[in-house]
């Protein structure tokens, strides 16, 4: 098959600032590639994660969904996952996109996700927990060895699957979450969110750092929507954290992500954030 020219934009999420946040690859046209062109241009990108935009199944487009997403990260496809889901409807926007009810409704792996817009900011509705309640304590004493800290340090811990199957736990401070230096062989397999409570007065309620199997062994993402989605709903759910709340995440990259969480009314956990548009053109695929 010969190369098409196909709309490409790199957006950088969770950030006002470019280059601060998470940046992620969207391919606005994905139609005719196969599964594997698709992996193979995600691997050869670099980055944690990129998205081909596609129009909707039939039964998405009858449910209301306005674009359908594919979601890889090196090695592997993703049914969900956070700042993919905003940066790609981030691009879909600017590129002429128009919603056709008052959300912007992807459709993707996990079924269909819920956009709405807030100034410059955009959120998405949490979806539903795969798997929940506490982590086997076995588990627990393997992540407190591979984090490097006492498993006493350890102050609660859930299954935070939401697509991606984070295991959270919450340590004492930020401070400490901040100071970790995770052993990739001992936390090999694992997706491991961390979050740590920042002192009062500061701008944000958590730090936030999520470590997991990348090429070459452990990764460390910049900011990532699903972890602090299912974070959310699970600190939330009880009573560890207020129904409003900002996280930081990426300070230990030198990055400067901000995740905007709020759970509504219906009980309906909303993760939202900024994106700006890096990079914009075409790419041969």
């Amino acid at each position: 098959m010969h190369p098409k020219s196909r709309p490409f934009s790199q957006v950088d999420v969770f950030t006002a600032t470019p280059y601060r946040g998470n940046p992620l690859a969207v391919v606005l046209d994905g139609t005719g590639l196969s599964t594997e062109a698709m992996q193979h241009f995600t691997n050869w990108t670099n980055l944690s994660e990129c998205t081909f935009v596609l129009p909707p199944t039939p039964e998405g487009r009858a449910s209301g969904a306005d674009y359908r997403v594919r979601i890889f990260c090196p090695g592997r496809e993703l049914p969900f996952a956070g700042h993919p889901t905003l940066g790609t409807c981030h691009a879909w926007l600017e590129a002429g996109g128009v919603p056709r009810g008052e959300h912007v409704v992807q459709e993707c792996g996990v079924g269909l996700v819920k956009i709405k817009r807030d100034g410059e900011r955009s959120a998405f509705a949490a979806p539903p927990l795969i798997k929940n309640g506490p982590l086997d304590e076995t588990d627990v004493q393997r992540i407190a060895r591979g984090l490097g800290v006492a498993r006493s340090d350890i102050t609660a811990h859930a299954w935070c699957d939401n697509g991606p199957n984070w295991r959270g736990v919450m340590l004492r401070s930020a401070e400490q979450v901040l100071a970790l230096k995770p052993d990739g062989a001992v936390l090999a397999g694992l997706d491991i969110g961390v979050v740590g409570p920042q002192p009062a007065g500061r701008d944000t309620a958590f730090e936030v750092r999520a470590f997991f199997p990348g090429n070459n062994g452990l990764c460390e993402d910049p900011v990532t929507g699903s972890l602090n989605a299912a974070l959310a709903q699970w600190l939330i759910g009880a009573g560890l954290a207020p129904e409003r709340y900002v996280a930081a995440q990426g300070t230990a990259m030198a990055r400067d992500g901000r995740v905007f969480i709020e759970r509504d009314a219906s009980g309906t956990v909303w993760v939202g954030g900024q994106s700006v548009t890096c990079i914009i053109g075409q790419v041969a695929l």
